[in-house]
Formats: structure tokens, C-alpha cells, sequence
């Protein structure tokens, strides 16, 4: 028994209790506002929906596998790289065969269907593309400024990002380019390339308008400009802003908003879940929300600091990057101030696939800091899986 207690106290020490506790809060209320949003959805003999249950489970099984995942020396992981790059290439060539789409978008191939249930791959390829990222930037080292180098950088991330665009998913393609961005700017890329790929964009706006935007991409993007010449496309966003300004300071509490359970807002528990929590908790409410991202955020960063290493670092800044761009983009999504892209709000929106991968990524953040950290607790660890795979 006092063998067990050592080995639990050993455990805990070892782990970011700060950073999972975050997330689970985040996660918690997460299912609360998910459950609020398909309320009214629900039949006579049903005490939960389909997708409050599919986010219970998908966190409940993502908390364990971070904690797994953690016990894993993050060199590991990273030298699994091979492996990685390969699965999430195949995942992305998959979508191609069998992949399906949204409703209004048939052009679009973004899940995998297994019986009932949907998986998006990207949600998972993100963070095979910030290990393998990881472990470019590392191998180049000082050399990272060389031309020779940055080429095959972007063409690292030309690979990953183009999969996604193909499969019609340019909401998490935007995604890959925060991260690309990020990583490369902790990787302390100058200041003169950055320019110059802004200045690149900029130039490829007219071919990617021509070439790369779908119909109903074009559409949305055109919305914002001229909302009265696209009521049906604009719509959802009219309706999010509408909820959330219903709510004003304190909201009208939880499970009364009257936009939210009169189901108003379409995909009020998916991309609009900020008009729940807008609505029913009102501005406080939202603030709070954005308070609790900051501080997981601040912490993912907090253990890329701490890290002894390069690659540790660039862990935690890719998958802070990755959190971070994905609240911004959702957050403007709902606001007005950018085109639905279909990006949801992590720990918050519905989405067995997205709760499940957020919880993938925070286990490789908790690796980092396992390894790290000065203390006996670093011996609580799969040192077992290093030696052998050294082996």
C-alpha cells in the first residue's frame, strides 16, 4: 500500500496537474453548453443527445490517453517520426476513397464514416504535423536561414497543407499555416522571409479565388462584404451575433436561452457554441471562457519554456499555436469578422474527433513537461518503451 502511495505521489509530481485540471474545467463546461445547445433536440425518453454523449466519451477517453501519452519520453515520440508522417499520410490519401462531407458541401471530403459515427483526420494529422515539423526544424538547426532549407520547409509543409486543401477542409488548412508560422517563427526564421511569404499570398490571392475556393467558400467570404445580396449564406452568423447580444452582461442563465433552445442558430453546438455561452452567460460569461483559454494557452507555453531542449519547445509552441489559432479563427467565425470555415472551438464544440485529438495533443504537451522537470518523478515514466526502442 505504501509502495502504491510512493509510486501515485511520484506520478502526480511528475504531471502538469495545473494544465489537465484546465482543460478538464474547459472540457466540463464544454459538455454543459453542448447539452444546453441540443436540449430541445431531444426526445421523450432521452436524458442526453447524441452529441453530448459522443463528447463524454471522447473526453473521458482522450483525459486517459494524455495520461498515457505522458509516460512516454516526448524523444520517443519524436523519433517515431517515420511512423507518424506515414499514418497521417495514408489518413489524408484515405479521404480520397472513402471520404464524405458535410451536407452542403458534397464537393467536400473531410470525414471518415465507421457505421454511425464520423472521424476528421486533419483533427489528428495537426499533430503529426507539428512532430514532424518538430523534427525537421531540429535537424536543419542554425541552418534554418539557408535558402536550401527554408524550401524544403515549405514544401514539408506544402505536403500537409495541400492534402487538406484538396479534401476541401480550408478551415483546418489555415490552421497548418498558424502552426507552419508559428513554429518557424520560434525557430527564429528572419524576419525578411516572412515577408516575403506575406507578399507571396498576397500575389496568389487571385489563383487561389479561381482554383482553390469551392462555390460556397466564394459565397462566404462575399457575405461579410455584402450580407444583403446573401441572406441564406449569412444567416448563421446573423443569428450567432443576435444570441450572443441577447445575453448582455450576465445572460439569461443556463438552459433559457430562448435563441438557443428554440434552435435559431444552426450549429449552435458545433461552430457556434459561442452564442450558447454568449446567451445564456452573457458577456461575463464569455469572458471568463477567453480567461480559461489564455491560461491553458499560457501554460502550454509556460512547459515549452521550461523544456532543456529545442524539440521540447517546439512541441508545446506548435500545439499553443495550433489551440490559439483555432479560437481565433471560431471566434471571429461567430463575431462576423470572418467566413464560416468550419472550425470549431476547442473544449468546447461537439465532435468525438476534435475532443478526442485536443486531449492526443495536450498528453505530448504533458510529456514535455514529465521530462523535464527536476524531480524523483521523472523515474515515473515508460522508460521500459526508450530502452528498447534505443535497443
Amino acid at each position: 500500500m505504501e509502495k502504491l502511495k510512493n509510486s501515485l505521489g511520484l506520478f502526480f509530481k511528475g504531471t502538469d496537474t495545473f494544465l489537465i485540471l484546465s482543460c478538464i474545467v474547459a472540457s466540463f463546461f464544454g459538455l454543459l453548453f453542448v447539452h444546453s445547445a441540443t436540449l430541445s433536440s431531444l426526445t421523450e425518453n432521452q436524458v442526453i443527445s447524441r452529441d453530448t454523449f459522443t463528447m463524454i466519451i471522447a473526453v473521458s477517453v482522450g483525459i486517459v490517453m494524455a495520461i498515457m501519452i505522458s509516460l512516454i519520453d516526448y524523444e520517443v515520440i519524436l523519433k517515431l517520426w517515420p511512423i507518424i508522417a506515414g499514418g497521417a499520410l495514408i489518413l489524408m490519401l484515405s479521404l480520397f476513397v472513402f471520404g464524405v462531407g458535410p451536407d452542403a458541401r458534397s464537393d467536400a471530403k473531410t470525414w471518415l464514416k465507421f457505421g454511425s459515427f464520423y472521424f476528421q483526420p486533419s483533427e489528428l494529422v495537426k499533430i503529426g504535423f507539428v512532430i514532424t515539423l518538430c523534427v525537421h526544424i531540429e535537424l536543419v538547426g542554425d541552418q534554418i536561414n539557408k535558402l536550401r532549407n527554408i524550401i524544403l520547409l515549405c514544401l514539408h509543409a506544402g505536403l500537409y497543407i495541400g492534402l487538406v486543401v484538396i479534401t476541401g477542409d480550408i478551415g483546418s488548412s489555415l490552421v497548418f499555416v498558424f502552426i507552419f508560422v508559428g513554429m518557424m517563427f520560434i525557430a527564429d526564421l528572419k524576419t525578411r522571409y516572412f515577408a516575403i511569404g506575406i507578399l507571396a499570398v498576397i500575389a496568389a490571392i487571385p489563383l487561389i479565388w479561381t482554383k482553390v475556393f469551392s462555390q460556397i467558400q466564394k459565397e462566404r467570404f462575399l457575405a461579410l462584404l455584402y450580407p444583403e445580396n446573401y441572406p441564406n449564406v449569412i444567416y448563421q452568423q446573423e443569428q450567432c451575433i443576435k444570441a450572443i447580444g441577447s445575453g448582455r452582461i450576465f445572460g439569461k442563465g443556463l438552459f433559457k436561452g430562448s435563441f438557443t433552445q428554440s434552435g435559431v442558430v444552426p450549429e449552435r453546438q458545433n461552430d457556434m457554441i459561442l452564442s450558447v455561452v454568449g446567451e445564456e452567460l452573457g458577456l461575463v460569461g464569455c469572458i471568463l471562457l477567453l480567461v480559461l483559454f489564455f491560461v491553458i494557452i499560457l501554460r502550454i507555453v509556460k512547459n515549452a519554456r521550461l523544456s532543456k531542449d529545442n524539440p521540447g519547445m517546439y512541441l508545446c509552441y506548435g500545439i499553443a499555436t495550433m489551440f490559439a489559432s483555432q479560437i481565433i479563427i471560431n471566434i471571429g467565425m461567430c463575431l462576423e469578422l470572418l467566413p464560416v470555415i468550419g472550425i470549431t472551438l476547442p473544449f468546447m464544440s461537439a465532435g468525438g474527433s476534435s475532443n478526442l485529438c485536443i486531449y492526443i495533443a495536450i498528453g505530448v504537451v504533458l510529456s514535455v513537461y514529465r521530462h523535464n522537470v527536476e524531480l524523483e518523478a521523472n523515474t515515473f515514466s515508460v522508460n521500459i518503451i526508450k530502452n528498447n526502442y534505443k535497443k
